[in-house]
């Protein structure tokens, strides 16, 4: 069953896996089982084949070179590489323990592969934004998709958009991010996940490549309807994500704070809720007696306070009250009773309805 919001709001949360498992299916079904402990509801993979992927001499990205010396991406890429039949195996234990699976395609044959897992979700990394025969292949099957969009511009973003939608894509979802790892804080311009919400109408969320959980905690305040968050199980260990994941504990605490987030976001409906509601009598205020006043003696400004608690008369009938006639004696702090509104200022006020 698809796992998608289980309410109209709910955030989903992507453990992105990616290749910290190190080609290892062992370390991948234990990051599976880490993810769904931490709350997240999907965790994602990659599924590639590397010489559909790079060329042989294709250099590393400076982020992969604080990795032992390969001679090229090939060369590292072959080390993390997962055999198709490994997904196999892995998306039938996500469905075991009952967390969602994905994997990113990041060629055609690993498309044609991934298709017969039947994921809820295509997701398109940034690099592939801009290949036009792998975005009509993902539009042609008609799924869902979640678009990353590191490194593009708007026009960029909306040719892919295009292609996705005339190939047949029934729903996209933009995902802000910065591919730089990690991402420095001030690159990662938040608020253009909320600008393409409205240039281009559709959901947005957040992939994030930032040091620590601030900024998913920060982008599901904004409104994400995802959060995608690299995690390995331990940040020592060699491979070129590692450095900017999270390990277990930490990624639920991300869960958790964000769960925290949409809880507290609610419908926007300005209400008083009834945790606070019996808080009232107490921080409020009411009309009282600020000296003793004689029965027939007219209220004013100098013989009326306004003081906690909030049981009696409220301060906002203050105009009201001035110039009406004491219905009976009253002590300093003694609540003030509403007098009968048949009564004039010229006669006394009979005893009202009380506080």
């Amino acid at each position: 069953m698809e796992r998608e919001m289980k309410c109209e709001n709910r955030i989903v949360i992507i453990a992105e896996a990616g290749v910290n498992h190190n080609g290892d299916i062992r370390l991948a079904r234990k990051m599976a089982e880490e993810a769904k402990k931490a709350g997240a509801d999907y965790i994602k993979f990659q599924t590639f084949v590397p010489g559909e992927v790079v060329t042989r001499d294709a250099k590393k990205a400076e982020y992969q070179k604080r990795e032992r010396e390969l001679p090229s991406q090939l060369e590292m890429l072959k080390g993390l590489a997962l055999p198709f039949e490994a997904f196999t195996e892995l998306k039938a234990y996500c469905d075991q323990l009952g967390i969602g699976f994905l994997s990113t395609p990041f060629d055609l044959k690993s498309i044609e592969f991934l298709c017969s897992l039947d994921m809820d979700y295509w997701k398109i990394p940034s690099g592939e934004i801009t290949n036009l025969p792998y975005l009509e292949r993902i539009g042609q099957t008609g799924k869902k998709v979640i678009l990353s969009t590191g490194m593009s511009e708007n026009d960029e973003i909306c040719d892919a958009v295009r292609i996705l939608e005339k190939g047949g894509s029934s729903e996209i979802i933009l995902l802000h991010c910065n591919t730089a790892y990690p991402t420095p804080f001030e690159d990662v311009n938040l608020l253009a996940m909320k600008r393409m919400e409205h240039m281009f109408h559709k959901k947005t969320g957040y992939s994030d490549h930032t040091a620590g959980i601030a900024i998913p905690i920060a982008a599901a305040a904004l409104g994400a309807s995802v959060i995608e968050k690299h995690f390995t199980l331990d940040r020592r260990m060699e491979g070129p994500d590692h450095p900017a994941s999270l390990e277990p504990r930490e990624l639920a605490e991300m869960a958790r704070e964000i769960r925290n987030v949409e809880a507290a976001l609610g419908d926007g409906k300005k209400r008083r809720t009834s945790s606070e509601a019996h808080n009232m009598d107490a921080v409020r205020k009411s009309i009282v007696a600020s000296k003793r006043i004689k029965a027939g003696e007219r209220f004013t400004e100098d013989n009326l306070a306004v003081k906690r608690p909030g049981n009696g008369i409220s301060p906002m009938e203050w105009h009201q009250i001035i110039g009406k006639r004491a219905a009976k004696d009253y002590e300093p702090d003694e609540w003030i009773e509403k007098p009968d509104r048949s009564g004039s200022e010229e006669e006394p006020a009979v005893n009202g309805g009380g506080a």
